[in-house]
């Protein structure tokens, strides 16, 4: 298996990189400040002619009171699709040609992030990373990006650089102790998948925290699946060494269902006990947080997660997908969704020591 392996990951430099740098957003600017609310007002302002964002409503698992409100820390896990694959390579064949322009879709990304205006920001397929660097900076949010070691997209002519994770996180709420990024390994070997973790402090009660996004390797088969859970053993190592004995909060598309072993991996093995916000608080994951149409078929999966370190935390509110009926026919992306996955949201409170 392990000579498969190396062999299929070998597989992604055969053909020439045509990369580009990000530059395609370079004539965009923002005012130096803004709100989330005047971010989303400006969003709207250039989608005029579309229709409105799919907007959803939190659960609340957990009513606080008085000053406890304070602690909760607002956490978002979204792959937002990678333009250039969304576009020449997922074959989205029910999703409209207009719902991929990126002259628009970039704000109805921003839209949805603005709307649920996370502390923490976890994202997944990020190719254009210089403009919700420069967006979300002007709403007090600083980020780290990680490119993929050999994107896709930068095999696609008119790529706009790599894909890679990022993470974003609000200054005026933590100030960052440290970051640390690794390539995962699989078998002792790099793969193609990346993680990025942060180290920090809240400046409202003084608790330190560690904060990791990552994107696991796609595709089914039995294959997939073993490396997938080799990459969930890295990757908990990874955390293990750089967390410090800090509250984990790890956010990702993992590329596998709850049955998957990379699931049990992560919940189960040794090292950082991890559990599922989801599964913790509303007692199962969501019913699905990918739902597209593509040449193949329809496809309808759960592949992303919150993950927490067991028993430090309590989940107090969580944004469900949307049901089909309210999603339409085409699934996503479309013209009221700008992505292929949606956006998982948490509020989590941190439990005394």
């Amino acid at each position: 298996m392990l000579k498969k392996a190396n062999e299929w990951m070998g597989s992604f430099t055969s053909a020439p990189k045509l990369l580009n740098e990000d530059s395609e957003d370079d004539d965009i600017t923002f005012p130096a400040e803004m709100t989330s609310e005047e971010m989303g007002q400006h969003c709207r302002h250039q989608l005029t002619g579309l229709p409105p964002l799919l907007t959803r409503d939190l659960t609340t698992y957990h009513s606080s009171s008085g000053d406890d409100d304070s602690d909760s820390i607002r956490v978002m896990q979204w792959n937002a699709l990678s333009q250039a694959l969304g576009v020449h390579n997922d074959n989205f064949t029910a999703c409209p040609a207009k719902a991929l322009d990126w002259s628009t879709r970039r704000y109805r990304m921003l839209e949805e992030m603005s709307l649920y205006a996370p502390d923490i920001l976890c994202l997944q397929e990020i190719d254009h990373f210089k403009f919700f660097e420069k967006a979300l900076g002007a709403m007090g949010y600083s980020g780290v990006f990680f490119p993929k070691p050999d994107s896709p997209c930068v095999y696609i002519k008119g790529n706009n650089g790599p894909d890679g994770c990022a993470l974003f996180f609000r200054k005026e709420r933590f100030e960052l102790l440290h970051t640390d990024t690794r390539v995962i390994e699989v078998w002792k070997v790099q793969s193609n998948q990346v993680v990025v973790s942060v180290a920090l402090r809240d400046r409202r009660s003084g608790r330190e925290l560690c904060a990791v996004t990552t994107h696991l390797k796609a595709r089914s088969g039995a294959l997939l699946s073993a490396i997938r859970s080799e990459q969930g053993k890295d990757l908990l190592s990874f955390i293990e060494a750089h967390s410090g004995g800090r509250p984990i909060l790890l956010c990702g598309d993992f590329n596998a269902e709850p049955t998957e072993p990379v699931y049990t991996t992560l919940t189960s093995a040794g090292g950082p006990r991890l559990a599922s916000a989801y599964a913790q608080a509303a007692g199962q994951e969501p019913e699905h947080t990918t739902w597209k149409i593509r040449a193949s078929g329809e496809v309808r999966q759960t592949l992303d997660y919150v993950f927490l370190s067991e028993g430090r935390w309590r989940v107090d509110a969580l944004l469900p997908p949307p049901s089909g009926e309210r999603l339409g026919e085409s699934r996503a992306p479309c013209l009221t969704y700008p992505s292929d996955h949606f956006s998982l949201v948490a509020d989590v409170s941190l439990l005394a020591a």
